[in-house]
């Protein structure tokens, strides 16, 4: 399958993402904190890519850390590539959706989370969809 990321032009993402979504996925913006609909979301299913699809997370994997936006503490194998980011004038880690490169958020490692990974995926709303799975 093609990269939708090479196979797309600018203004075929802008027609087919909202302005935010582009903002976001396409531009590496963020949305402010506490504003996503995910942010506190609890529902049991699949975080999948708003640009192109791709299954990201899963429920169970998600965790509240306060942040403002939502958090994983794993990505699903191969969905999420990680990226190093000097954009603020230090070093993060971006991750970006593996399928089409849409910019998800950042990860940090560390932070004392009682997580299996000690990792905090911290990933703009904007840039998720949720799909209810009863198979989790």
């Amino acid at each position: 399958m093609d990269d939708p990321s090479k196979t797309k032009s600018e203004s075929e993402w802008r027609a087919i993402l909202s302005p935010e979504q582009f903002r976001i996925l396409r531009q590496k913006g963020t949305e402010p904190a506490g504003t996503g609909r995910y942010a506190h979301f609890k529902g049991e299913g699949v975080y999948t890519c708003a640009g192109c699809g791709t299954p990201l997370y899963k429920s169970t994997t998600k965790f509240d850390s306060g942040c403002g936006w939502p958090a994983f503490f794993d990505a699903i194998p191969g969905a999420v590539i990680r990226h190093e980011d000097r954009s603020l004038g230090r070093i993060r880690t971006e991750i970006t959706c593996a399928a089409c490169g849409g910019h998800l958020g950042h990860v940090f490692q560390g932070e004392g989370f009682q997580t299996p990974t000690d990792e905090r995926h911290c990933v703009n709303s904007v840039s998720l969809k949720f799909a209810e799975d009863q198979n989790l």
